[in-house]
């Protein structure tokens, strides 16, 4: 019997994204999580003692400004390499990315697969064969798994990959292969990476992505961590996700309906981001909050959305280790909108003139002239996935709802101050 740990999508030095200009966030622990992981995961293959490590792609986060990242690696690599841990790793997207990546001499217990062609390695002492195949270039667009060889009956065959598999939203779709291709193969086991949200395809046999190690953004919410794989006469007998992560990113719906005014408000705020709070196991949380539903509050929340906002903030900041990400404010009136005009009547031309609204690229060169400028001198990492120049619909719809929403307050407001 045996033990390994799989993990992926490590992404060393990686920012987290949404915290950096605020005031009283946790700025090493900001800069340092994606290491402060990887400590936690190096000290459980030591706990654990593990007979190896596997990391599926992705250890680094592009190119590197210097070799500290690489030496960081390095040194936490001779740690396992005292403890007598074999590391097996393949490269992704993010990794051919790097220049510097090429030319590190990695220690003589990590063992990185070619991107040339599908290599193997051999344990024999524990009967174990581990297949796979690195990324050659950031854009892999070719089905790996078919060069991968059948396993051998007489080993336990693990497949190391980073691949989109068949496709998931919000992410690029490399290296795509099929399930079926995958269970062709004969192995016992496959550790995927590319995806950061931790998924098991399938249980025969065993298809797991281990997702990331930390949250690095909004949209990577949750617990993180990587997977330990228990094996006993070459089969799969149990999988334990186990938490790495140091810092957590949650976002929390709050509900205004049975509050009338600002205090009562804020108490149900505290109230949400303690109940987030006591389930972080004492980590620190990077908040979302989203307030949404009808409210006699309606109209003061989106006239003066900064200083609610500036509100929520002092409330999380009274907590101690809530800091917020964002306010999103998607709050609904009582009862409709009544205007007492025609349907073409200014008020109501204006709100469908707002409905009709389509934000495009387009129109963002038109709003601000330097945005093509601009858009053509960023990072690939700022044009990919979620990136600020590539909104979802929903992104989008709620921004045409924001707008709305803004104006008839002030409608509202103003009519107010009329009578």
């Amino acid at each position: 019997m045996f033990t390994f740990l799989h993990a992926a999508d490590i992404h060393l030095d990686s920012p987290l994204k949404g915290l950096e200009d605020y005031p009283d966030a946790p700025l090493d622990q900001i800069r340092l999580a994606a290491r402060r992981a990887f400590d936690n995961l190096v000290q459980l293959a030591i706990d654990e003692k593990v007979a190896f490590v596997l990391l599926a792609g992705d250890l680094y986060d592009g190119d590197w400004k210097d070799y500290n990242t690489g030496i960081y690696f390095v040194h936490r690599m001779g740690r396992l390499r005292e403890a007598g841990i074999p590391v097996i790793m393949v490269s992704g997207n993010h990794d051919a990315a790097s220049q510097i990546t090429r030319s590190l001499k990695l220690p003589d217990n990590v063992t990185l697969l070619p991107h040339r062609s599908v290599g193997t390695l051999h344990l024999d002492q524990l009967g174990v064969a581990i297949h796979g195949q690195s990324f050659s270039s950031r854009s892999v667009m070719d089905d790996l798994v078919r060069n991968y060889p059948q396993g051998d009956l007489l080993l336990f065959n693990i497949g190391l990959l980073h691949t989109s598999l068949n496709g998931r939203p919000g992410h690029e779709p490399y290296a795509p292969c099929t399930l079926d291709a995958l269970r062709s193969k004969g192995y016992q086991y496959w550790a995927l990476g590319h995806i950061h949200q931790r998924e098991e395809i399938c249980r025969d046999p065993w298809v797991v992505f281990s997702g990331n190690i930390q949250g690095r953004h909004i949209r990577e919410t949750g617990p993180k961590g990587c997977t330990l794989v228990s094996v006993d006469e070459g089969r799969v007998v149990s999988l334990e996700e186990r938490e790495l992560d140091v810092l957590r990113w949650e976002v929390c719906h709050v509900n205004p309906a049975p509050c009338d005014s600002v205090d009562s408000l804020c108490d149900l705020v505290r109230e949400a981001f303690e109940n987030k709070r006591s389930k972080s196991d004492g980590r620190p949380l990077a908040v979302r909050l989203i307030i949404e539903g009808i409210t006699p509050l309606h109209g003061q929340l989106h006239e003066h959305q900064l200083q609610w906002s500036e509100e929520f903030r002092a409330v999380a900041a009274n907590l101690g280790d809530v800091w917020i990400e964002k306010v999103e404010i998607k709050t609904r009136k009582s009862a409709p909108q009544q205007d007492n005009g025609s349907d073409d009547s200014p008020v109501q031309t204006l709100l469908k003139s707002v409905e009709a609204i389509q934000f495009e690229q387009s129109t963002l060169v038109g709003i601000v002239p330097e945005f093509e400028k601009l858009h053509s001198k960023l990072p690939p990492e700022l044009l990919g996935d979620g990136g600020p120049f590539r909104p979802g619909k929903e992104e989008l719809s709620a921004l045409r709802e924001e707008i709305r929403e803004i104006l008839v307050a002030r409608i509202g407001q103003g009519g107010r101050h009329e009578n």
